[in-house]
C-alpha cells in the first residue's frame, strides 16, 4: 500500500520560473483559440487542455508535465454493453429494420445520419457535446442473416469504434433479446469520455436510451417523448 505524507510541504506543487510560467500563459492561450475555432470534438478538447494549460501558468505550478502524462495513460478504449427484449417482434424482423442503416437516427438521438455506400460500407454523422459532429465510415465484418451484424470503423474515423448487435428469441416466446456491444477509442479516451458525460452524451446512458427508443418503436410504432407526447416519429 502507497503511503503517502501529511506534510504539507510536500503536497504543494513546486513553483516554475517566470519564462515557463508565461510559456504555458500563451500557448494555452492559443491552444484555447484554436480549439473554439474548430467547431468539432477535436476542436473542444484542444479547447480543453489550453485551459488547463493556460490555468496553470496563471497558479505557477510545476506540474504539467505530469499531468499532460496522466492524461495520455488515461487513453483507452471504452466498452459499452447492453440488451434489451422487444415483445412481440421476432429476431428476423428486428434485424431487417436494423440492417436498413438509414433507419438508425430514428431512434438513435446521437445520429444525424447514415448514409449506405455499398453492402459492406456506410458512413455515418454523429452530434458531439458543444454542437460538434463528428463522422467515419464503417464497414460490416460479419453479417448472419437475422441475427448477427458486426462492424468496425475503417481508417480516419473521428472517433474508432466497433461492435456488433445480436438478435435471438427470448425464452418462452416473449419476443426478442436484442443486445448491443460497443468499444471505441475516442481522441484522448478517458478524458473525452469525461468531457462528453459533462455534457450529456455518456456513451453507457446513451446506448441505453438507444435501445429504449428502439424497443418503444419497434412495439408501439412511435417514440414517446419525457412528456408522454407522441415524437411523431414512425
Amino acid at each position: 500500500m502507497e503511503i503517502i505524507s501529511s506534510n504539507s510541504d510536500e503536497q504543494q506543487p513546486a513553483s516554475i520560473g517566470e519564462t515557463e510560467r508565461w510559456g504555458s500563459l500563451i500557448t494555452g492561450g492559443a491552444m484555447v483559440l484554436m480549439g473554439l475555432r474548430d467547431r468539432s470534438l477535436r476542436g473542444a478538447l484542444v479547447a480543453l487542455a489550453g485551459g488547463g494549460l493556460a490555468y496553470h501558468g496563471a497558479k505557477g505550478e510545476k506540474c504539467l508535465q505530469d499531468k499532460v502524462a496522466e492524461a495520455a495513460n488515461l487513453s483507452q478504449s471504452i466498452r459499452v454493453e447492453k440488451s434489451v427484449t422487444i415483445a412481440n417482434k421476432s429476431p428476423e424482423e428486428l434485424y431487417r429494420f436494423w440492417r436498413s442503416f438509414e433507419n438508425l437516427p430514428t431512434f438513435m438521438k446521437h445520429l444525424k445520419s447514415v448514409t449506405v455506400i455499398d453492402e459492406k460500407r456506410s458512413h455515418w454523422v454523429a452530434t458531439a457535446p458543444l454542437d460538434a459532429s463528428i463522422e467515419w465510415d464503417a464497414e460490416i465484418i460479419n453479417d448472419q442473416e437475422n441475427q448477427l451484424i458486426s462492424w468496425a470503423s475503417v481508417a480516419g474515423a473521428d472517433v474508432d469504434n466497433s461492435g456488433f448487435v445480436r438478435f435471438k428469441s427470448a425464452p418462452q416466446g416473449r419476443g426478442t433479446e436484442v443486445k448491443v456491444v460497443i468499444e471505441y477509442n475516442p481522441p484522448g479516451g478517458a478524458v473525452t469520455a469525461a468531457v462528453a458525460k459533462l455534457f450529456g452524451e455518456e456513451p453507457e446512458q446513451q446506448v441505453g436510451d438507444d435501445l429504449r427508443y428502439f424497443k418503444m418503436l419497434m412495439e408501439t410504432g412511435e417514440i414517446a417523448t419525457t412528456e408522454g407526447q407522441s415524437s411523431g416519429r414512425k
